[in-house]
């Protein structure tokens, strides 16, 4: 019995290996910069600092920390909620039989597989304030008498990128969710039929408790990867105008990219880690307790 636990630690030894190179060790030491003096500039000063670079991220002057907060929370919770929202609209739609759904359900899918870079430049054209698309049509039906700078006006800026999320994000829930509608045993709804329940009487009692574990689990996996996902904003606005659109993901960038300075990129990646541990551990404990009570 000894002999074979030791080979199967011996058989699982290069995956924890293989998961140290690549996760384990980049993320001890993502961790490690951040409470250091770690810049290109300053290369041969590089010193333990505590937590300097956490109080220089919080009091910096060129950015509002707060701001970055709010434009953060907006960013993935309009975006999660248009997403999920369109996400399982579409998915009842594709699940029922109809002439061609093979031909949509691509369309629909076709958004996941393209690059989030791709589509904001996309979406930053269709956005343009002079030969956009969107002003265009605007301009065409007679909703506006002058082109907006969706991109460059910090009132616009926030909804068009968001809108750009929400077209590549949709895909996502679509997927997820059809795949659980149709696990759903035609029984269930024939004998809530049979019992006189109208449609919407069918959809919370039966469908959506029936899919409850695949939404809590792509909402949680989707607010993750928005938050971590600031290639649709570098392209389109940049964090721009007047940091408007500015979120976490992008200011760490911009600190690392920019500014050269690792510590502080370090921090700012730390503190998205730390949010978001604390968010996921919140929302699995409510979700649980909601389906204990149901």
């Amino acid at each position: 019995m000894k002999q074979e636990n030791k080979n199967h630690w011996l058989m699982i030894l290069p995956v924890f290996a293989l998961l140290a190179l690549i996760i384990y060790i980049p993320v001890a030491r993502g961790i490690a910069l951040a409470f250091q003096h770690y810049t290109m500039y300053d290369l041969s000063k590089v010193r333990f600092n505590g937590l300097d670079n956490f109080a220089a991220i919080i009091n910096d002057v060129n950015f509002n920390f707060v701001q970055i907060l709010w434009n953060t929370f907006i960013w993935i919770f309009v975006s999660l909620f248009l997403q999920f929202s369109l996400g399982f609209t579409l998915a009842l739609l594709l699940k029922k039989p109809f002439r061609g759904r093979g031909l949509y359900t691509g369309f629909v899918f076709y958004a996941w597989a393209l690059s989030g870079f791709a589509i904001g430049l996309v979406w930053a054209w269709l956005f343009n304030g002079q030969f956009g698309l969107v002003n265009d049509i605007l301009m065409r039906l007679g909703l506006i008498k002058a082109p907006i700078g969706f991109l460059s006006d910090p009132r616009f800026a926030m909804a068009s990128v968001i809108i750009a999320n929400v077209w590549y994000g949709v895909p996502f829930f679509a997927i997820m969710l059809l795949a659980a509608l149709q696990s759903i045993p035609n029984e269930l709804y024939e004998s809530a039929a049979i019992d006189g329940a109208g449609p919407a009487r069918r959809l919370f009692s039966i469908t959506i408790p029936y899919v409850m574990p695949t939404i809590v689990s792509t909402t949680l996996l989707r607010t993750m990867w928005i938050m971590n996902f600031p290639d649709i904003i570098y392209a389109m606005t940049g964090g721009g105008p007047a940091n408007s659109t500015n979120i976490m993901a992008t200011q760490m960038i911009n600190m690392i990219y920019k500014n050269f300075d690792y510590g502080q990129g370090s921090a700012m990646g730390v503190m998205i880690m730390v949010l978001l541990m604390i968010y996921a551990f919140v929302y699995l404990k409510i979700m649980s307790r909601k389906e204990t009570s149901i």
